[in-house]
């Protein structure tokens, strides 16, 4: 399935739309390689597993975002806005379309997810570790900003002539 459906393929599927990771029907019909039509339909014969927080429908506008990001043209057979899938929505995919291809296409769209979270949990990690060393660095600025002061101060000290303390004597010759 690797080979078939690499997850840089279903990465470059996934949106971020109303907060929300998401993708959208006639992307999934394609992986699953079905018409658009057909997967609206099995999904409206379940409307009980599909709840507001596992599909919704994108406003004009955000498809109109979408399609201005993707570089395609307003011609089309799409008569309504496309609907978009949560990782959740799409897990209920498999439970009503009833194919082999189905359930493999699904097993690697959560693989990607599951990595997608990887990766964001790594950079949070990163995102972390990157602020934690910017104020070491920064109070390590400040320290060596002191110190520096301080050997200055140091030296302007040491360059004032030295004046002689004590008694000048005479020599005899």
């Amino acid at each position: 399935m690797n080979k078939l459906m690499p997850i840089e393929r279903i990465e470059n599927k996934i949106y971020f739309i109303r907060g929300q990771k998401v993708m959208i029907d006639s992307d999934l019909a394609k992986l699953y390689g079905v018409r658009t039509k057909n997967l609206n339909k099995a999904v409206s014969r379940n409307p009980k597993r599909f709840p507001a927080d596992f599909m919704f429908q994108l406003t004009q506008q955000e498809h109109d975002n979408m399609r201005f990001q993707n570089g395609t043209s307003k011609r089309g057979g799409r008569r309504y806005q496309p609907y978009a899938f949560t990782e959740q929505g799409l897990a209920m995919l498999s439970s009503v379309l009833h194919s082999e291809k189905a359930a493999e296409v699904n097993i690697q769209i959560m693989r990607t997810f599951v990595k997608l979270r990887t990766v964001l949990a790594t950079n949070k990690d990163l995102t972390y570790l990157f602020k934690e060393l910017k104020h070491k660095v920064d109070r390590h600025d400040t320290e060596i900003g002191l110190i520096i002061k301080a050997i200055e101060k140091m030296i302007a000290t040491e360059a004032k002539p030295k004046t002689n303390i004590g008694f000048i004597t005479k020599k005899e010759d």
